[in-house]
């Protein structure tokens, strides 16, 4: 995965933007000022990303690139790998997820304004 990549996809998600609220290493991205990614732009070995608590057991049991959010609550996040042990089309896959468990709690008026 390319960290260019990895940006575009996310940030082409409507109502999608970008920050660095804990320090320039640290890039999140957002939806409505609520954080569904995170990655370290340096290094940029892995994602913080949101899921289902069983999904999340499941992937982690799956796949060894796949652990306990880092720093993040580690029954609501995971830490997806960028070794190449997991495939491109998973980790876009899996941010989707994020994506719309964030979107799900977002009050109504805000979802529907990205619809």
């Amino acid at each position: 995965m390319k960290i260019d990549l990895f940006r575009d996809y996310c940030l082409n998600k409507k109502g999608a933007s970008e920050s660095t609220p804990f320090g320039e290493d640290t890039l999140c991205f957002l939806v409505a000022g609520k954080i569904f990614a995170i990655i370290d732009i340096e290094r940029f070995e892995s994602v913080n990303l949101k899921c289902n608590p069983e999904r999340a057991v499941l992937l982690r049991e799956q796949h060894p690139g796949i652990q306990p959010g880092y720093h993040m609550n580690k029954k609501h996040w995971n830490t997806v790998s960028f070794d190449g042990s997991i495939s491109d089309s998973l980790i876009l896959e899996l941010v989707d997820h994020s994506y719309d468990l964030v979107c799900a709690g977002l009050p109504k008026k805000v979802k529907e304004q990205l619809r």
